[in-house]
């Protein structure tokens, strides 16, 4: 099977933040697992690079869009590098070929009958780059999102005939009630939908930065429908003498925060309909990780900057706390002090004392190897199924819920050492046996367990399977392997803060 995982593209006017990494780490774990499981994968990440903030951006500089955004993408490009993203592409809509597939659609919409052409008259905010209807003017005609006076616009534009896809829209998701989630944001888009669609712009007179109509060179496309035709279009170009479309649309998981869904919940599966193409399957929306006056850390200040953490403890540090602080779509707070808690008590003590000491065991009772013992039925039940647990949840785009059931057992597996007290029975040759069989367990336990984490914690987990005599990184059940493999002692995967 295919499975086709996307992050927004990051807009070209700032500096890649927290929440631009946030996304990108939760496209990336489910794109890891899919192909733990053998699908067929593409992981589509880049940038926005049209608009009005960006043209204004430029302006202010003394240089020309296309020298910002050319410098916006490097930094998007090593940010996504920086927490390890697999992405299979970097889409930039400045691509000659992404504008090219863009016009192509647009006509097509046009060919279609939704596009006419009319005079706009309204409030539009230049940070979100959108046009606001008077249920999403804030207080004293200002951007609810952005806190700033909206801008009193007329201009003859082309229109896009959305309320011609109410009912459309309306029907999908009744009839599709997982196509949005969670479902509070799925609630969220039906009533947008419900309160009556209006007709949009599809173009702008007034700006130059932008896709050309070719039917009306003067005009450039609404930077919104420019950027949502990039999920589409990067299958088109992304590799060379080959057209992916076939393969991978529609999208699996589209993976975007709170502020951006009415473009996607809305606009852009009605633009899809008017063009003749198939709607995405479903929509992950995530909230914002927020930082809360919260006492500080020794290590980190009172700032959670990604980067700095990334440098000073690894990606997979930050990964691993993002998704276990916060539950995976919902608002959250966070703190350098909780970061620095969840690594000492979590990362540090359970795994990483868990991984140490196990193999430091089997190194110095069995020589390395691992006893060929049957499963102790006690963990056997335990694991039973857990595979299967994650599979299902990460299917779901449940992130933060996954983790959780292979923390359970984590924990589980550290309980497990007390209570069998390994280093009491090698005291004992009458219970060498039992021994074997313990050893046996905590290593099998250890490798299915850093297996489901391979996509949370890619670095130490590649360092975890070497040792343990793993070659690949197919998800396994408890009790599938057969013991009597050499493993190695290795040092802290998580060093204690000092």
């Amino acid at each position: 099977m295919s499975f086709y995982v996307t992050t927004p593209i990051f807009y070209g006017n700032g500096e890649p933040h927290l929440g631009h990494a946030y996304s990108a780490m939760a496209a990336d774990i489910l794109a890891r697992h899919q192909r733990q499981r053998g699908e067929d994968v593409f992981y589509l990440t880049g940038t926005d690079e049209h608009g009005e903030p960006i043209a204004q951006a430029a302006e202010r500089e003394g240089i020309t869009p296309q020298q910002l955004v050319d410098r916006s993408a490097g930094q998007f490009r090593d940010m996504v590098a920086k927490v390890d993203a697999t992405n299979d592409f970097f889409i930039r809509t400045t691509d000659p070929g992404h504008i090219e597939r863009v016009q192509r659609v647009v006509e097509k919409v046009r060919e279609n009958g939704y596009v006419y052409k009319g005079t706009w008259t309204g409030w539009y905010c230049p940070r979100c780059a959108d046009f606001k209807n008077e249920s999403e003017i804030g207080p004293g005609d200002t951007c609810p999102i952005h806190e700033i006076p909206l801008e009193r616009e007329e201009e003859e534009n082309w229109f896009f005939e959305l309320s011609a896809f109410q009912e459309p829209l309306e029907k999908m998701y009744v009839q599709n009630p997982g196509m949005i989630q969670p479902d509070f944001r799925r609630n969220e888009a039906l009533s947008f939908i419900r309160s009556g669609l209006r007709d949009v712009s599809l173009s702008r007179s007034k700006l130059s930065w932008g896709v050309p109509l070719t039917w009306d060179p003067d005009q450039v496309m609404y930077v919104w429908f420019d950027a949502l035709l990039n999920y589409y279009t990067a299958l088109g170009y992304a590799r060379e003498d080959e057209d992916l479309t076939d393969r991978f649309w529609p999208a699996s998981w589209h993976i975007l925060a709170k502020d951006i869904l009415k473009f996607h919940a809305v606009y852009w599966p009605a633009f899809l309909m008017a063009a003749g193409l198939e709607p995405p399957q479903r929509m992950y929306i995530h909230g914002y990780l927020l930082m809360g006056e919260k006492k500080m850390s020794k290590s980190l200040g009172n700032v959670l900057d990604p980067f700095e953490v990334i440098e000073r403890f690894g990606a997979d540090a930050l990964r691993f706390y993002c998704f276990r602080e916060v539950s995976f779509g919902q608002d959250g707070s966070i703190s350098t002090a909780g970061f620095e808690s969840r690594y000492e008590t979590e990362l540090a003590n359970d795994f990483g004392n868990l991984a140490s000491r196990s193999l430091a065991m089997v190194s110095r009772y069995r020589d390395g190897v691992v006893p060929r013992s049957a499963p102790d039925p006690v963990l056997s039940a335990d694991f039973d199924g857990i595979v299967e647990r994650v599979s299902g949840l990460l299917d779901e785009a449940q992130i933060s819920q996954a983790l959780e059931e292979i923390w359970t057992l984590v924990r589980r597996l550290n309980r497990y050492v007390e209570e069998t007290q390994p280093w009491v029975l090698a005291k004992d040759e009458g219970d060498a046996d039992r021994l074997d069989r313990v050893l046996y367990g905590l290593i099998e336990g250890l490798r299915i367990l850093t297996l489901l984490l391979h996509p949370y914690l890619p670095n130490s987990t590649a360092t975890l399977l070497g040792a343990l005599g793993e070659d690949g990184l197919e998800l396994a059940d408890f009790g599938s392997g057969a013991g009597g493999g050499s493993v190695e002692k290795i040092e802290p995967l998580f060093p204690k803060l000092v």
